[in-house]
């Protein structure tokens, strides 16, 4: 069993204030900190500015981030670091932000550009140190050793994985995310929800990522509705992000698995919302992949649902009924997705053969259309 290293984690309210004692660990009194507009204009970027400046950092601000990443992107973030004098990188909001400073980061320390070390284990030496500061609950890239970015030559996504970008030091604040709107809230915490579905049913999956994935189904099912219906209630962001947290530890040893292969065509093709296109994934892959994995089904469907007894007919409903709760739409016709687009998304996932190994049953190039299809139309 291959176990991976893991952040300094701090969570709890006012988790920020410590971000300063973590840079004076580090020796970093320069910091470039990899952001992006929406966390500008909601004010939580003023919140961390302050923090730094009140300790005599220095702050170079990168606020250019945009959903899915581009590789041009975290190019031109890497070029701005490498040239900035910045000691230390910090990635501040969604998953966008913490990828592009990780993988930014990472490329100071290596020349070329990030397609030069695509795929697991090739980055040759480390970078920036990286301190990661969620603003969702959801991705759990500020405890992996992955960034996943847009590859828009080929309308696909990329992954990229090392060692080497996995932050030194992750603050989990709830008070961070407590604006966080409905429409932002559901499909992130859908997408934590995949996380730890995908690596307790992964092929992969080990004693170590089941504890930390049984532990975050519970915490992020029984919490989603109230973060969502009530935005301020700290208890639950805070259950939120910390099921986050844990279920980016469990599929960052155990794998995600074809809920996450099949979301990467609809973002790429269509830049539908990561967490949006995993929900719409999600019910679909767990009937396709039930034959193989029946029991840990059920098992997840008695987490959700408290209910003991319960089979993966019921993880099926209770996730459709998850999804509904939370306004997600139910197939891909209701996003827009054209019918004809059913072929070329088919053969686009079976290039992520990096997910697709994780996955518990062997996906056809005719299982993909039958899958896109009924997505289309359930």
């Amino acid at each position: 069993m291959n176990i991976w290293p893991v952040p300094q984690v701090k969570i709890g309210e006012n988790a920020i204030s410590e971000i300063p004692a973590a840079l004076d660990a580090l020796g970093a009194d320069k910091v470039m900190v990899v952001t992006d507009a929406g966390i500008i204009k909601a004010g939580i970027y003023s919140k961390i500015e302050k923090i730094l400046k009140d300790a005599g950092k220095e702050i170079i601000l990168i606020d250019e981030v945009k959903p899915d990443p581009s590789m041009q992107l975290v190019d031109s973030i890497a070029e701005k670091a490498r040239h900035s004098g910045a000691q230390a990188v910090i990635g501040l909001g969604g998953g966008s932000s913490i990828d592009s400073a990780k993988v930014a980061a990472a490329l100071v320390g290596n020349g070329g550009s990030i397609k030069d070390y695509l795929g697991v284990g090739i980055l040759p030496k480390p970078g920036l140190p990286i301190l990661a500061i969620p603003t969702t609950a959801g991705t759990g890239s500020e405890v992996t050793y992955l960034s996943i970015l847009s590859d828009l030559e080929n309308e696909t996504k990329k992954g990229f994985g090392s060692a080497f970008i996995m932050p030194k030091y992750a603050f989990l604040d709830p008070a961070l995310t407590v604006g966080l709107p409905p429409h932002i809230t559901a499909p992130t915490g859908m997408d934590a929800l995949c996380h730890c579905v995908e690596a307790y049913t992964s092929a992969n999956a080990t004693d170590f990522s089941d504890a930390l994935a049984v532990k975050a189904i519970s915490l992020i099912s029984q919490n989603i509705r109230t973060a969502f219906n009530s935005g301020s209630d700290i208890k639950a962001r805070e259950n939120m992000l910390l099921g986050s947290l844990m279920a980016g530890i469990a599929f960052a040893n155990a794998g995600v698995t074809a809920v996450h292969a099949f979301a990467y065509p609809l973002g790429g093709m269509f830049h539908v919302p990561h967490g949006m296109a995993n929900s719409l994934m999600l019910p679909v892959i767990i009937k396709f992949n039930a034959p193989a994995m029946k029991d840990r089904f059920g098992h997840v469907a008695e987490l959700m649902t408290g209910r003991s007894g319960a089979d993966w007919q019921d993880c099926i409903a209770e996730v459709e009924k998850l999804c509904s709760d939370v306004k997600l739409p139910r197939n891909l016709k209701e996003i827009d997705i054209p019918e004809s687009a059913i072929k070329p998304m088919s053969v686009s996932v079976m290039d992520q053969t990096r997910l697709l190994v994780n996955n518990p049953r062997e996906v056809t190039q005719q299982d993909a259309f039958d899958i896109y299809t009924e997505a289309w139309s359930r």
